[in-house]
């Protein structure tokens, strides 16, 4: 677990530099809504870059980019009050945003006995999806191709590595195989993005099971 807490933080880096594709941005921005200590992290991060920028020497903006400067240094506009809260959508709100959708208003496609899933963005590198699992519910166990990054909405799955809570985030790569199973209180709701396939391994026996449900 410690390794995927370090590298959640290398991620919440690279979302306060702007630097991740647009689905991983709003993966770490919902967690950043959910999980508070993670939050407070990325606005220090936040604040150290600003400070950093301050240090360097001011360079003067051609005339063409005078309303760029006023805009830059024009004050934060308030939160929009008609943006819907986490507790009015059941989505964060950068989630609720991309996927212009509530919860109640998903598509889900069964995607095996026990599980449902919604694909929000699909490309030739990367698939962003919503996955629902029923309680106890394991996923076939699997392998990596690339990095997949997994956001907990709503109950928890383990695996492994350990146990993944409400607003938590797994990062999984080709460095080992998983078998990520819900937690029996109830169903488990996640955000993925999957930036490589992946491919189903283990025994004949167990995979048969986990693909029929049982």
């Amino acid at each position: 677990m410690l390794l995927n807490l370090e590298r959640v933080d290398f991620l919440i880096g690279q979302y306060v530099s702007g630097v991740l594709p647009e689905p991983a941005q709003v993966l770490v921005g919902s967690h950043l809504e959910m999980q508070t200590s993670s939050g407070l992290l990325a606005r220090t991060l936040q604040d150290l870059a600003g400070e950093a920028l301050n240090r360097t020497e001011p360079v003067g903006l051609s005339h063409p980019n005078q309303r760029l400067q006023a805009i830059l240094q024009s004050p934060s506009p308030n939160t929009d009050p008609a943006q819907p809260t986490l507790e009015e959508s059941e989505f964060p709100a950068v989630l609720r945003a991309y996927t212009r959708k509530d919860l109640g208003a998903i598509p889900w496609k069964r995607k095996l006995p026990g599980i449902r899933q919604y694909i929000i963005e699909s490309s030739a590198d990367m698939e962003a999806s919503l996955i629902w699992a029923r309680p106890g519910r394991a996923l076939p166990h699997h392998s990596h191709q690339g990095l997949e990054l997994t956001l907990v909405l709503e109950g928890e799955f383990h695996d492994h590595r350990g146990r993944f809570k409400e607003g938590e985030i797994s990062v999984a790569d080709e460095s080992f195989d998983h078998r990520p199973v819900a937690g029996r209180l109830g169903p488990c709701l996640c955000f993925s993005v999957l930036f490589a396939p992946i491919a189903l391994s283990g025994s004949t026996l167990r995979l048969f099971g986990d693909l029929i449900g049982i």
